[in-house]
């Protein structure tokens, strides 16, 4: 950094009075901080950061300049390599108004050497990460997290205490006869051999890989891999509907990776919304989202998530919101990759054999198709770019639909959209639904509201019935 720099990013911090994800600001005129938490948090991160010191924090970020340029930074090297690995920081000064300031630069360690911790409390106890502006410990899963990339640990192959025989047989045998076909230098091998070299069976006991792929019920060895999927009446968790409902559907996904696929994607089907629109005096119906999109998601979320023990109580979790839907699994992302290089660069796999399996079972590509499908799919369908987000230990991608957006698909309220009198037919065709569904969890709640009306009353189940909106 320039000196002209330093000066400017001051300034900048000054008038935005805070701190941030990249900076740290230290008084600094009473003699030199406690460094090292911040120093492991900056090295943890990708992107690094920057303290400056020479302002306060508490003086409303108040220039108060640094005590000694040369004794601060000697003594802030001198707790950079109380660090391992030891932070290599390059630091700037510059003068303001008769007042010294000191940058000190943190870069960011490679995925590899991380996590970066204070030596004097050990890897466990004094490994940092950079959360908005402030500091916090690591927990125990975020540095087994680093130790196990570094490491290279392989949840997915971790033997599992279950007999070989759990397993159906059928599936494995057409996975067998699957790998044969594709990779001819397997052919001669017999299925033991085959069911070893490919991760299935490890010291004679079934993998955490064969268990999810080819188990006749997986949840009954790890109950909580499973997917749970929620629709909320409302924008925000803990909204209710207008009888009170704080779910309109809920549902637990069962089965091996491919059956939660089906599941979670039928379940998005059947909950979400279908818009309206004219065209040539035709009706149009399009989809809330595109459910090729919604597949990539689940299916990413299962196969690219933490296996660890850590996360085996962390299901894979589905929202579905009246603005948007969300898919969230454990473990962020992996490896030496930025959440802004998602989807645009081969990134490195957790989940080796577990992707190969699912690959030679046709259930996915591997060809780091997923992201860029998604994309794909949701321009094309007008809708506003997915959000990915990774938080600590946790990948969430958003869905949004067009809900309030100007020039979006047109989507009535029931109540607008049957002041003209509606069959059962109608009704569930436009909310994308069972007729029984929307009945249940829509229609009838408005009914005993008084919202809507039945225009036989006295025969409900009449082929004749119509429902029509309550005139005020």
């Amino acid at each position: 950094m320039l000196c002209e720099e330093l000066i400017t990013l001051i300034k900048q911090i000054q008038k935005d009075k805070c701190e941030g994800q990249t900076i740290e600001v230290k008084a600094a005129h009473g003699g030199c901080p406690k460094l090292y938490e911040t120093l492991s948090s900056f090295s943890n991160q990708n992107g690094g950061g920057i303290i400056v010191f020479g302002i306060d924090e508490k003086q409303d970020f108040n220039p108060v300049g640094v005590y000694n340029v040369q004794d601060l930074q000697h003594k802030a090297e001198e707790q950079c390599k109380q660090l391992e690995p030891v932070v290599r920081a390059v630091f700037t000064q510059c003068e303001i108004d008769g007042l010294y300031f000191v940058s000190m630069e943190i870069p960011s360690v490679e995925p590899a050497l991380r996590p970066v911790y204070y030596k004097g409390a050990g890897r466990w106890q004094g490994s940092y990460v950079r959360v908005g502006d402030a500091d916090e410990k690591m927990s125990d899963y975020e540095v087994y997290s680093f130790d196990a990339y570094r490491k290279q640990i392989r949840d997915d192959i971790r033997p599992v205490n279950v007999a070989v025989d759990s397993l159906d047989g059928s599936q494995l045998s057409l996975y067998l006869n699957s790998l044969r076909i594709n990779r001819p230098n397997t052919a001669n091998l017999s299925d033991e051999e085959l069911l070893n070299l490919t991760g299935i069976i490890s010291d004679g006991k079934p993998t955490l890989t064969s268990v999810l792929c080819f188990s006749k019920f997986p949840q009954s060895v790890f109950p909580q891999l499973c997917i749970t999927a929620v629709l909320v009446p409302g924008n925000t968790m803990g909204d209710t509907s207008a009888d009170g409902q704080r779910f309109i559907a809920n549902k637990r996904i069962e089965g091996t990776i491919a059956q939660m696929v089906e599941g979670a994607v039928n379940f998005v089907a059947m909950n979400m919304r279908e818009g309206v629109k004219i065209e040539g005096g035709k009706r149009i119906d399009i989809p809330e989202y595109p459910l090729t999109a919604v597949r990539e998601a689940v299916l990413n979320a299962l196969v690219h998530r933490d296996y660890s023990p850590y996360t085996e109580g962390m299901p894979v979790r589905i929202e579905m919101y009246r603005d948007r839907l969300e898919i969230t699994n454990a473990g962020g992302l992996y490896g030496a990759i930025d959440i802004d290089e998602l989807g645009r660069i081969h990134a490195d796999t957790r989940n080796k054999t577990l992707i190969s399996v699912l690959e030679t079972m046709r259930v996915a590509e591997n060809r780091y198709s997923g992201i860029p499908t998604i994309r794909k799919l949701f321009a094309e369908s007008g809708l506003p770019e997915p959000q990915f987000q990774d938080r600590r230990g946790v990948f969430r991608v958003i869905f949004y639909n067009d809900a309030g957006q100007e020039g979006g698909v047109a989507k009535l309220s029931l109540e607008d959209f049957c002041k003209v009198p509606r069959s059962r037919k109608e009704i569930a065709d436009y909310m994308g639904m069972t007729q029984y569904y929307v009945f249940k969890n829509y229609v009838e709640p408005l009914i005993e509201k008084g919202i809507l009306a039945y225009t036989i009353p006295e025969k409900p189940r009449s082929r004749d019935q119509r429902i029509v909106t309550v005139k005020e």
